[in-house]
């Protein structure tokens, strides 16, 4: 990834958004639409990549790749990497990304009542 200027403006606007409101620190890491979902497959445990790409086969594997290495950056998912051949990589929340599973689960409920007719969404 590339250097983030400390001094720029938009980094001065993201610090007073925050400031201002949470939700912008909260979208900054898990803003987008497959990260989300990544969080939701590993609230039920540890996912090998296989697996991810397996429950969310829409997503590319770049993509897949791409978002898995923010969420480990942004430390809300920790990589464990076994050295033996083939490579056995697993996939887990940290401890940070376990805070966030009250919000994920919060999702899902919406989702499930609006799928159910107890919300009406148009």
């Amino acid at each position: 990834m590339a250097a983030i200027k400390e001094t720029s403006t938009i980094q001065e606007n993201k610090k007073y958004a925050l400031e201002k409101c949470p939700i912008t620190f909260v979208m900054e890491k898990i803003g987008g639409h497959w990260k989300p979902i990544i969080l939701y497959h590993l609230s039920t445990g540890d996912k090998r990549y296989s697996e991810l790409k397996r429950a969310i086969p829409a997503v590319t594997e770049k993509m897949l790749i791409q978002h898995l290495k923010q969420l480990e950056a942004d430390g809300l998912v920790i990589r464990e990497a076994k050295p033996v051949v083939p490579p056995f990589v697993t996939y887990r929340l940290s401890t940070a990304g376990e805070g966030l599973l009250p919000v994920i689960d919060a999702m899902a409920s919406w989702a499930f009542k609006v799928k159910d007719g107890v919300y009406s969404v148009k």
